[in-house]
């Protein structure tokens, strides 16, 4: 990753343009906070784009950064300099929080399987998966996703660091979920990073506590060992906490920012302090999840962002390094995100549509016979996988936390389907019975009883 050159200087080019060229400061302000496709560009990009005619690059750039001044807000916090960062609103950054309020927000129309309560909590405990797996393997975690999965669904104890990094975002998550309607504190945030980091430090005394002066904490770009951002110094962090906890809070009433900015702007910002000795990304994206849910963004307990950062990590990058090296405008790094959210919202209403699809396939499929009538949601679900998945393991504990159940419950669920329907194939493991997807399950369905009349 390239750190960005050194921009121009506004107050130079502005100077040079009222001496040289008086009569096209008119033209200057003319200009928008966009380029005309939309863009919110950095300097590092905007050089390379082919100027309006009679404009130099550096003159579109002095007017695009005069259009975007009157859209900036001050936000009450600030850089290692004391340098307010702030944001601006240009027409794409308002279209998208208008999405995001109209999909994620209030009483708004919810697909069937998120709606329905009898299902609702499978789909939460996907998701938690999927953001807790995704976000520690944006930090590095490496294990597969299936080994995952079952580790989180089956309460296993975790084997390695990667598995350990995973089982600790879940649990951050489950945290994040419980804490949703308490205000911010200093000693929350310990707490999540505590949960964040536990047995994955090099020193375990680190975990839930600021890093110290003598701590050497800068963000490195591992291919070419160049530093990329050093966060402020350690004395200015309970400070700096404080504040951050305060803007989370809303105690400044005089001041509205949205609150979709303001839980990205959170994000930014813990990451931008850097506090802790590792585990500051994991505890960022958290508070960017406890924030939007503290909000009433409801839907984002269903959606993984990290699954997409992690899709374009240089992206998730250069968003902070833009907003870092542009006067602090932390605009790059909020219209990134609100591309991430909006991604993320389409994925999940991709996918919630495809699994209706498949339920309806299974359940057509299943109707065919008296089975139909026999079974339950959950057994319902189970087989909709089984028939996509032969030989696929199920086990009453992760059939009993996929679907929030007792244990005897799902014992009956799945001993039904095996000894008493013989769709699952019943196996000794031990001292416990597993049950597997037989390859000939569709047609077992089909041999059962006739079609009903």
């Amino acid at each position: 990753m390239r750190i960005p050159r050194a921009l121009p200087d506004i107050n130079r080019l502005l100077q040079k343009a009222a001496q040289e060229k008086p009569q096209k400061l008119l033209e200057l302000y003319q200009l928008g906070p966009t380029d005309y496709k939309g863009r919110y560009l950095h300097w590092g990009k905007l050089k390379y784009m082919s100027p309006p005619p009679g404009l130099t690059s550096e003159e579109y750039w002095l007017g695009t950064k005069l259009a975007r001044l009157p859209l900036q807000k001050t936000l009450p916090i600030v850089d290692a300099e004391g340098r307010p960062f702030k944001y601006a609103t240009p027409d794409n950054v308002l279209r998208m929080l208008h999405q995001i309020d109209r999909n994620a927000s209030g009483q708004i129309k919810m697909a069937e399987p998120i709606a329905n309560a009898k299902t609702r909590d499978m789909y939460l405990l996907k998701s938690l998966i999927e953001e807790a797996i995704n976000s520690s393997q944006l930090e590095g975690a490496s294990t597969t996703r299936q080994v995952a999965r079952e580790m989180l669904r089956t309460k296993r104890k975790p084997r390695n660091h990667s598995e350990q990094m995973i089982l600790n975002n879940f649990q951050a998550m489950e945290f994040v979920r419980e804490h949703k309607t308490d205000p911010l504190t200093p000693e929350m945030v310990f707490e999540l990073h505590r949960i964040v980091t536990e047995n994955t430090l090099d020193n375990d005394d680190a975990a839930g506590k600021f890093r110290k002066a003598d701590d050497d904490v800068i963000v490195v770009d591992v291919a070419n060992e160049k530093i990329l951002h050093t966060p402020p110094p350690a004395a200015e962090l309970p400070e700096r906490l404080t504040r951050l906890c305060d803007f989370a809070n809303g105690t400044d009433t005089n001041l509205f920012i949205h609150p979709v900015v303001k839980a990205i702007l959170l994000h930014f910002i813990l990451a931008y302090d850097h506090p802790f000795v590792d585990g500051n990304g994991r505890t960022a994206r958290a508070l960017f999840y406890w924030s939007m849910a503290q909000q009433g963004y409801w839907l984002i307990e269903f959606i993984s962002i990290s699954r997409i950062l992690k899709s374009a990590p240089a992206q998730y990058g250069y968003a902070f390094l833009y907003s870092e090296t542009d006067d602090n405008d932390a605009t790059y790094f909020v219209i990134h995100q609100l591309g991430v959210i909006l991604r993320a919202i389409d994925e999940l209403h991709r996918y919630l549509a495809r699994k209706v699809q498949e339920t309806k396939d299974a359940l057509e499929l299943m109707a065919l016979t008296t089975l139909a009538e026999r079974l339950n949601h959950r057994q319902v679900a189970l087989l909709e996988h089984a028939l996509k998945n032969a030989n696929a393991i199920y086990r009453i504990k992760e059939h009993q936390i996929l679907h929030n159940v007792a244990y005897q419950t799902a014992r009956t669920d799945l001993m039904s389907l095996a000894d008493d329907h013989k769709l699952l194939l019943k196996l000794k493991e031990g001292r416990t019975f597993i049950y597997m997807s037989p390859t000939d399950l569709k047609e077992r369905i089909e041999k059962m009883s006739a079609k009903k009349s």
